[in-house]
């Protein structure tokens, strides 16, 4: 496959109806994430799993008119080369998914590696930013007119990015530009620069798609922002907060960079200082554990005062699988996208805070961002 290769057409089954269907195109489409998204989604479609974890699947976004997940195509870019189907086994070896589930959607994932396009820039890429953005926006573009989509929504799932040099866009800024190019909604679920980049403020505010963003929230971040305002609820003195990550797979090397693993604890950070009176004293810090693989544990140490200046502590440990954890998110974002694209919505998404550390608007504990997106359900659902 070369990066000219022409995208091939969607060759399974139309769905009902022929109606059209929705593209969600991945970047970092042969990663972790990715993959436990595709698959998931094919299981969900064919019935083979429960849907647990979507919250688009829940009475809440009942008459939203969301696209079905039986209509989702997906595609993507990657620089990594595994293909599709042999990362799904590695993540069944990994203990992500259940040993059967690949085989049972072989054919899903076989179509989905042929819609996977180089991405980039690698070292030594001579081709100038403009060349880039031009060559990925054409790719969505093909992608959505080859396989007769009715619009696509792009979601940046790719390992974090350390900061670029001065005066460059980074890869994720490339792919958002790309996307808002193309015409396509725009979803940034990692901590990576995208559309935050300076150089990309009057193409974000000038958008005439939906977007969303920053890093998505599948773990500690998730758990300190019930935490933190219960103990300001309660009002408990929080004096210090620390914390620590360990993590192996792709993330884990990537965060292994001081500069990318500043750029993740700056959410967790952010819900403790929106979310207390104070800020209080402790870092968070994140090590690579190769042996963890695609498994995580976060621990938290919590130092508080109680009434007449009693010495408290709270410990948390969060052990989970983080692609596990964030690929029903993904597909909760993908399909509310396409649907504020279909009502014609355009910028950043209010109420989609519960999904992110870093939002783009909206309250910072987990209940007032649970009201914000009850009521981005009913918004999508007036419109119906």
């Amino acid at each position: 496959m070369t990066a000219h290769d022409a995208p091939q057409p969607d060759s399974g089954e139309r769905s009902p109806g022929d109606r059209p269907r929705t593209g969600v195109w991945l970047i970092g489409a042969r990663g972790s994430v990715a993959t436990t998204t595709i698959v998931g989604c094919a299981a969900l479609a064919a019935g083979l799993q429960p849907p647990t974890g979507l919250l688009t699947e829940t009475p809440v976004f009942a008459d939203s008119a969301l696209p079905p997940l039986s209509d989702l195509l997906f595609g993507g870019h990657d620089t990594a080369c595994t293909p599709l189907p042999k990362r799904a086994e590695e993540l069944v070896g990994a203990g992500v998914l259940a040993h059967g589930l690949p085989t049972a959607v072989a054919a899903e994932l076989a179509a989905v590696e042929r819609r996977i396009r180089p991405g980039g820039p690698e070292r030594g890429d001579t081709r100038t930013t403009e060349e880039l953005i031009e060559r990925f926006a054409a790719d969505l573009t093909d992608f959505t007119r080859d396989n007769g989509l009715e619009r696509t929504v792009v979601v940046n799932v790719a390992s974090t990015e350390p900061a670029a040099a001065q005066g460059q866009l980074p890869p994720s800024s490339l792919y958002a530009a790309a996307a808002l190019r193309a015409g396509c909604g725009y979803v940034n679920f990692t901590p990576s620069t995208g559309l935050h980049h300076p150089d990309l403020q009057d193409t974000a505010r000038a958008a005439e798609v939906p977007y969303a963003g920053r890093d998505g929230k599948t773990g500690q971040t998730l758990l300190r922002s019930v935490l933190a305002p219960m103990f300001r609820s309660r009002a408990l003195t929080v004096r210090a907060w620390s914390g620590t990550n360990l993590l192996g797979g792709g993330d884990g090397a990537a965060l292994a960079d001081p500069a990318a693993a500043a750029a993740k604890n700056a959410g967790k950070e952010r819900v403790l200082a929106e979310n207390l009176p104070e800020v209080p004293e402790g870092e968070v810090h994140i090590d690579d554990v190769p042996a963890l693989g695609d498994w995580k544990t976060a621990w938290d140490h919590i130092a508080f005062d109680g009434f007449l200046g009693s010495r408290m502590i709270l410990q948390t440990i969060w052990q989970g699988c983080d692609s596990a954890l964030a690929a029903p998110l993904v597909l909760d974002l993908a399909r509310i996208l396409a649907r504020a694209d279909a009502l014609g919505l355009r910028g950043p998404v209010d109420g989609l805070g519960f999904y992110f550390k870093d939002p783009d608007s909206g309250p910072a504990d987990l209940a007032g961002q649970e009201r914000e997106l009850a009521q981005l359900a009913e918004r999508l659902a007036d419109r119906a």
